[in-house]
Order: structure tokens, then sequence, then C-alpha cells
């Protein structure tokens, strides 16, 4: 299972979810699914907008678990 860990890189960061919303230019109702695991699936310029507004590498939010 992949586990999304932008709450972590937020935390680091000092950031609030409205403001990454804000940089990256998604609706905080996308970013919630996004972060709380419902996502089906993540656009890859989506990802490179969150790591370039964390200054952060994809394996910094996404981590492979096994079930």
């Amino acid at each position: 299972m992949i586990v999304i860990n932008i709450d972590v890189m937020l935390a680091k960061r000092k950031m609030s979810v409205t403001e990454l919303s804000e940089k990256v230019g998604i609706t905080m109702a996308n970013l919630s699914v996004l972060k709380n695991g419902r996502a089906k699936a993540v656009k890859i310029e989506t990802l490179n907008k969150i790591c370039a507004a964390l200054d952060c590498q994809p394996g910094d939010i996404l981590e492979f678990r096994k079930d």
C-alpha cells in the first residue's frame, strides 16, 4: 500500500494545508483526498508541484508499506 506523508512534510516545513493548496493550485478538497489517502491516483504534474512547494523529493511524500 502507498502511504501519502504530506502531513509530515507540512509539519517539517511549518506550512498549512491552505498555503500548500494555494501554492500548488489545487482545491482544499482535492488536497484533503490526497492527504488522507483516499486518492485513487496522483498526476505526476501534481506531485511535481507539491514537491516544488514543499522543497522535497517524491520519496519524502510517498511511502510503500506492505499490507
